[in-house]
């Protein structure tokens, strides 16, 4: 349906709409989306006349506060938003007002923000007066309906700041409605949105641009597939040159684990906008997984070089020194990150994987609880915190923030496995159970599930069941090439027991054979196979094996009784002795 809607858009109606919505969000100094219109607008080759696009009718009021809205953008601009404020304070029409306090609430977001800088704190609550003055005014108009649709966001923003969130959500879906242009305003809605449910259950407007947030948020729920899907339509259609689009295209790679054609992305990205600084320090994650240090030192020299003091730049060198195994270096530069923006999840994340290497649990557990506060849907944070407490041997904890972590990425298979080992950790097996198997569904990326699975059910003596995963393991381990020797060694140990047990002599000889190419298994291999010769040897001498050895042993019993047990010496030897009679 998706594909569809784009197929039928009409490209001139797009580019004169991005055109109107860099002017607008401009003029209100909401840069990023204003920056984001422009650079759509730019990747689109259709010719507009910016000059033929009407501009919305001012207000009289307004020209009457043209001056002092000029010169408060020019404060803005130069981030001295106090003064704005003070220069806009007696104004009233709507873009000087939203001026007005939108250069209230980065002051104090600025504020904020140095007082974490200087005080290097943690985790300290902040006193929210400012925000909740914003709140009050901007419900009065509310209540009064003088807010337009920038207004509306500004409102939104502060909810949302102040966790309220289902206020939030309405407000931001009728700030849409009215300015759908304002990519702002569709951001802020998409941090919101926890579920699938949720989003359908939006009253939406019909709007091209409704797509692009759709995917979005797609990527946020995990639903890589329908994200891709709306991407590849935007390239087709005339997007192809977006580096958005292809930036986003590249996360979506990312965040599937699809690491080859993420980074096949990144490089296009590279190329098209040689400069751009956005989601280079994802681009760094999936260097630093493919082991690519010389790769990774181009990319930290290239990002030191166009912005040395940016987040970005930090958190790759943070993941160069982190690939070097420095991870002292690595923890200062991830500190650096956050000084600069003290929101920053990923740099709190990557912390505290860093102090996990270094065994400082206390440290990682308060990096990865500050990232969860900036953004609960982090499931890296609420994974890592699962870890921690499972290296502290608190399972019941452990337990807890790995179902969260699941619960965030429902389709890793990594978050199943883990949660699997909780279980069984707290002897729950039957949960366990079931999240192996979930795991080895979902494709199992560590290729382990099945082992873990087949491990359960010989410790509860399923023995078929045990059988059947243990095989399964085998064939995956030779489809992936997969060479856990413990675990290879283990399964062909108990399939040549199984096959023992149930006298299939020749699949028990290949399983023993197998584990005589362990270490760990040979000595045993060696019995195994001795005793199944031993036995495939008395079951091949056939029937008259055994009536040959009855009768030998009534004719030793009545001897014996005759002779009062002296034939009993001739009894140990005479039934060996048989078997090898014709």
């Amino acid at each position: 349906m998706a594909d569809a809607e784009i197929a039928s858009l009409e490209l001139p109606k797009v580019k004169a709409d991005l055109i109107v919505a860099q002017r607008e969000c401009y003029a209100r100094r909401l840069t990023h989306a204003a920056k984001w219109a422009a650079e759509m607008s730019k990747a689109l080759e259709v010719k507009v006349d910016p000059r033929g696009l009407q501009e919305p009718e001012q207000a009289e009021d307004f020209w009457d506060e043209y001056d002092a809205y000029v010169l408060a953008m020019s404060y803005f601009d130069l981030k001295e938003y106090d003064r704005a404020v003070h220069c806009l304070r007696d104004c009233q029409s709507p873009k000087p007002y939203f001026l007005r306090l939108y250069s209230l609430y980065m002051s104090d977001q600025k504020r904020k923000a140095d007082n974490v800088r200087d005080s290097n704190a943690q985790l300290e609550p902040f006193e929210n007066e400012v925000l909740k003055i914003l709140q009050t005014e901007l419900a009065e108009k509310y209540v009064k309906k003088k807010l337009d649709g920038y207004g509306l966001y500004l409102y939104g923003v502060v909810l949302a700041k102040l966790d309220i969130h289902t206020l939030a959500m309405n407000i931001f879906v009728e700030s849409i409605s009215m300015e759908p242009l304002n990519w702002a305003a569709w951001m802020e809605l998409a941090r919101l949105i926890s579920d699938k449910e949720m989003l359908m259950s939006l009253k939406l407007p019909q709007h091209w641009i409704k797509l692009l947030f759709m995917a979005k948020v797609y990527m946020e729920l995990q639903l890589h597939d329908e994200a891709l899907l709306i991407y590849k339509a935007f390239m087709d259609k005339g997007f192809s040159q977006s580096a958005y689009i292809v930036a986003q295209g590249a996360v979506t790679y990312h965040d599937m684990r699809e690491v080859d054609q993420a980074v096949l992305m990144f490089k296009l990205l590279e190329g098209m906008d040689p400069y751009r600084m956005e989601n280079m320090d994802i681009y760094s994650n999936l260097l630093y997984v493919k082991e690519k240090k010389s790769d990774l030192a181009h990319l930290a020299h290239r990002c030191c070089t166009i912005n040395k003091y940016c987040v970005e730049t930090c958190c790759v060198i943070g993941n160069y020194y982190s690939l070097r195994s420095q991870h002292e270096k690595s923890i200062l530069y991830f500190q650096r990150a956050l000084k600069l923006n003290a929101n920053y999840i990923s740099a709190w994340t990557l912390m505290g994987h860093e102090y996990m290497a270094m065994k400082n649990t206390s440290a990682a557990i308060q990096a990865y609880r500050r990232s969860i506060e900036v953004d609960k849907r982090d499931y890296r944070a609420w994974y890592g915190l699962g870890q921690t407490y499972e290296i502290l041997k608190m399972p019941s904890y452990s337990l807890y923030y790995y179902r969260k972590a699941q619960a965030l990425k429902p389709n890793d298979s990594r978050m199943v496995v883990a949660l699997g080992e909780c279980y069984q950790k707290v002897e729950r097996l039957q949960e366990a159970k079931k999240c192996f198997w979930k795991a080895h569904c979902l494709g199992d990326a560590q290729a382990i599930a099945l082992v873990k699975l087949a491990n359960l059910y010989e410790m509860l003596n399923e023995k078929e069941q045990a059988f059947q995963a243990f095989t399964e393991y085998i064939n995956q381990a030779d489809r992936l090439l997969i060479h856990n020797h413990e675990d290879l060694s283990q399964a062909y140990k108990y399939l040549a027991s199984y096959h023992i047990a149930h006298k299939n002599w020749d699949e028990a000889y290949a399983a023993a054979q197998k584990c005589t190419e362990f270490t760990e298994t040979r000595e045993e291999a060696k019995s195994m196979l001795r005793n199944i010769q031993t036995q495939r040897g008395q079951e091949e001498a056939g029937p008259s094996v055994s009536m040959h050895i009855d009768d030998s042993m009534d004719s030793i019993a009545q001897v014996d009784q005759l002779t009062g047990g002296a034939a009993r010496t001739f009894g140990r030897v005479t039934p060996v002795n048989l078997k090898f009679t014709p």
